[in-house]
């Protein structure tokens, strides 16, 4: 078997016996969506289908943050002794990091699929050419958010680190990204974090595609905020599912250089422990 589709498997059949993680991750969707589509429907009154607009961000939020949580799992193996039984097969480190990134990627849109089901229950309108195409931008953008969250994982060594880190910096990522509140009204000294989030590119597309806005201008998408104005220059919502992509490539580069060098002969094993983090047996 492929090292990297083993992983994957691993991984997901590990998900699917942690029913904490996984009705954790519902609730807090289900929590969003419920919010969303009945408080704040009123103030999106200028919009044509306000659903749309509301429930496409709580979707790709819960990708986001699916996708950056789940690359805590590495350190479990690492913890659990894990890691150094799979470093003695003849496996490139690449194809591990590849793995857990695919493995998050395919959680997270998962779990994006299923709150986008939710969604139209609850009055998301989409036709089977835009489930398709969310499905698709979900999976290309949970990969570059399971990069990043690797590479945070594999700089904090350890969960209590990771978890710290993550939420310290997923929290102004989230506000700053347009998916609760509309970049347009973010003050102007937060936008230079606007730009730099791949999270608001991630967010622009989907909305884009959810709302069918590609009969719309250029000033049209900014003045909603699926369109970003640098200095006249107009980055629209496909050129911001590239700049996703090619952060999510940076980040991937940078946690396999990380993961390379890595040393696990140092790592303590956790008390009772084997390898792939059950406990042992006496």
């Amino acid at each position: 078997m492929n090292p990297i589709t083993a992983i994957v498997q691993r991984n997901l059949l590990n998900y699917v016996r942690s029913k904490g993680r996984v009705l954790g991750a519902l609730f807090m969707s289900m929590f969003m969506l419920v919010m969303f589509s009945f408080l704040m429907k009123s103030s999106m009154g200028n919009l044509d289908t306000p659903m749309n607009y509301l429930i496409s961000g709580v979707i790709i939020m819960s990708v986001f943050q699916v996708s950056v949580n789940n690359s805590s799992d590495i350190l479990s193996d690492i913890s659990s002794g894990y890691m150094k039984e799979v470093l003695v097969a003849p496996i490139a480190r690449t194809q591990i990091s590849m793995g857990h990134i695919l493995s998050g990627a395919v959680i997270a849109t998962i779990q994006g699929i299923v709150t986008m089901i939710c969604g139209i229950v609850l009055g998301l309108r989409v036709n089977v050419l835009q489930i398709l195409l969310l499905a698709a931008v979900m999976l290309v953008s949970a990969m570059a958010f399971s990069a990043i969250g690797l590479f945070l994982a594999t700089v904090s060594r350890n969960s209590p680190a990771f978890q710290t880190i993550s939420s310290m910096i997923m929290m102004p990522l989230t506000f700053v990204s347009g998916a609760y509140i509309p970049t347009t009204m973010i003050p102007g000294f937060l936008l230079p974090i606007v730009y730099l989030n791949p999270l608001t590119y991630t967010t622009s597309i989907f909305r884009y595609i959810a709302l069918g806005a590609h009969t719309l201008t250029a000033e049209e998408l900014v003045e909603q905020g699926m369109a970003f104005s640098i200095g006249g220059f107009v980055i629209t919502p496909l050129m911001g599912l590239v700049i996703t992509i090619l952060i999510g490539a940076f980040f991937f580069a940078l946690c396999v250089r990380k993961f390379n060098r890595a040393d696990f002969s140092t790592i303590k094993v956790a008390a009772g422990m084997r390898g792939g983090g059950a406990p042992a047996r006496g």
